[in-house]
């Protein structure tokens, strides 16, 4: 009942807002009535970070000019501060509100390499050590960061190498070979011989200095290159965003958020380098992306436990036009979204080359609820595992495993999927068609798959604590034959799905 209350209240809140918008020629043909982002606005006024004395030479540390150009600009009410054509070393840069960083084209923002200038000064939450994200916000309004400049963290002096992740054939490819160049520390990681190298007591030659003990506790705070908190009106917009030491652009608990044209690119070995993560969003548009990534490409979260209640759920999102390749899944939910998903609209997309296309991936403690997930006018190509994919033991599986949950207490943040639509998607050449596994007493349930088109996946289906799973104007050529258990209610263009 409260959530049927909030999802009338939000509504009506939507369809009042009468403004037009440059954002509105993105909500057509919609499936339902979502809210729309609005325009952020910034004042006309604008700095050039080299007036500040900041050198486009790619050595020079510019932490303090970028820092001056946000505090002269904060001070006059706000603007653009332009980032011209070069390359500018920094360090962490924390914006303010009305503050639009906008990089021109050809230039880039280059993280140094001085991980002692992340390192935060302190940490009232737990004392331990943590990393700024090379840009960051908190509690603000009004943030952009636009233009067609790049922002690149870096990430290969921040990140760790699984030895078996990227060996190919019995060969280990050049990034390896670069990686053991570097100095840093080798550790087996438990798997046939096989080892994970740290950039951690790199060549001192190289002047990247420890922050941390241990590989261990360094690899526990690679930083973020985006990250924007607890704000609202926030605008993404033409940039391209690369290489971070962890994740790629994280805005969490914003309100009205527009990423629009945006280039998301890192290795795909990149150990958790997730691309666009937003985290209990309220109102949002993602349109004309391009990724290519280490881990999830577009990944909706929303918390994890009491706290993701608290922040609400992520809602009114519209997800269009935007092109995923290599990743772990194309669109994303979990795995933790115990905030719950609410109105979500992923349309006109494309996935070629990722390891999932569709993936739904949680366990108990991090679960939610969903309602109104549409996925419509999808093409997903080569697909390396499953198009579609959901899993709610994904968190508590053992390496190399995974299989349902046996629970009967759903009280405590259980993942419950449920009311998703999939509608007008064509799937060529993947090796699963759909992969599902609920848990024991909470089964994916209620799930339409509606003018679904396989064409030469290698593999069926496989089907695991299911119900009410419906395939209408569906076709899968050639033929597979399906694993299907502990489920009911299933049908396949009208006949029960056995």
């Amino acid at each position: 009942m409260k959530k049927i209350l909030l999802s009338a209240l939000m509504l009506g809140a939507a369809l009042s807002l009468s403004a037009q918008s440059k954002y509105d020629k993105y909500y057509v043909d919609l499936p339902i009535e979502i809210e729309h982002v609005q325009e952020v606005k910034f004042p006309a006024t604008a700095v050039n970070i080299a007036q500040f004395g900041a050198v486009p030479d790619g050595k020079t540390d510019c932490t303090e000019a970028f820092e001056a150009a946000i505090k002269e600009l904060s001070s006059k009410g706000g603007g653009h501060v332009i980032v011209p054509r070069g390359v500018w070393k920094t360090g962490p840069i924390k914006l303010r509100s009305n503050i639009d960083l906008h990089l021109s084209k050809g230039a880039t923002i280059l993280g140094s390499e001085n991980k002692e200038l992340y390192v935060q000064k302190d940490n009232p939450r737990d004392g331990s050590k943590k990393c700024e994200a090379l840009i960051h916000a908190a509690k603000c309004e009004n943030i952009g960061i636009t233009g067609k400049g790049v922002i690149d963290g870096q990430g290969f002096i921040w990140r760790p190498i699984k030895q078996k992740k990227v060996v190919r054939d019995g060969k280990l490819p050049e990034v390896w070979e670069q990686a053991i160049a570097l100095g840093g520390t080798l550790k087996p990681d438990g798997n046939e011989g096989y080892h994970t190298w740290f950039p951690f007591n790199l060549k001192p030659e190289l002047g990247i200095p420890n922050i941390a003990a241990t590989p261990e506790a360094q690899e526990g705070m690679r930083p973020t290159l985006v990250n924007i908190t607890d704000s609202k009106n926030v605008v993404i917009e033409g940039v391209t965003i690369s290489n971070a030491p962890k994740l790629h652009l994280v805005p969490t608990r914003i309100q009205n958020l527009i990423i629009e044209n945006v280039t998301v690119d890192c290795p795909w070995w990149a150990q958790n380098g997730d691309a666009i993560d937003p985290s209990n969003v309220q109102v949002a548009l993602i349109a004309g992306c391009h990724v290519n990534c280490g881990d999830d490409g577009l990944c909706m979260k929303g918390g994890t436990g009491q706290d993701g209640v608290n922040a609400g759920p992520q809602r009114d999102f519209l997800i269009c036009n935007d092109t995923v390749y290599r990743a772990h899944g194309g669109f994303v939910i979990g795995s933790q979204y115990s905030g719950g998903m609410q109105r979500i609209i992923v349309k006109d997309c494309m996935f070629d080359g990722t390891d999932i296309g569709c993936r739904f991936k949680s366990a108990p403690g991090r679960g939610g609820w969903c309602e109104d997930i549409y996925c419509i006018n999808i093409v997903m190509k080569n697909i390396r595992e499953a198009d579609f994919y959901f899993e709610s033991g994904y968190a508590d599986r053992a390496a190399g495993g995974r299989g349902a949950t046996d629970t009967d207490d759903k009280s405590k943040f259980f993942p419950e999927w449920s009311n998703f639509t999939f509608h007008n998607i064509t799937c060529v050449n993947s090796r699963k068609a759909v992969d599902i596994t609920g848990l024991k007493g909470l089964p994916v349930h209620d799930i339409l798959f509606d003018g679904v088109t396989w064409y030469g996946t290698r593999e069926g289906m496989t089907i695991d604590y299911a119900e009410k799973i419906t395939f209408q104007n569906c076709s899968m050529t050639p033929a597979k034959e399906h694993t299907i258990k502990h489920s009911k209610n299933l049908k396949w263009n009208g006949k029960p799905l056995e």
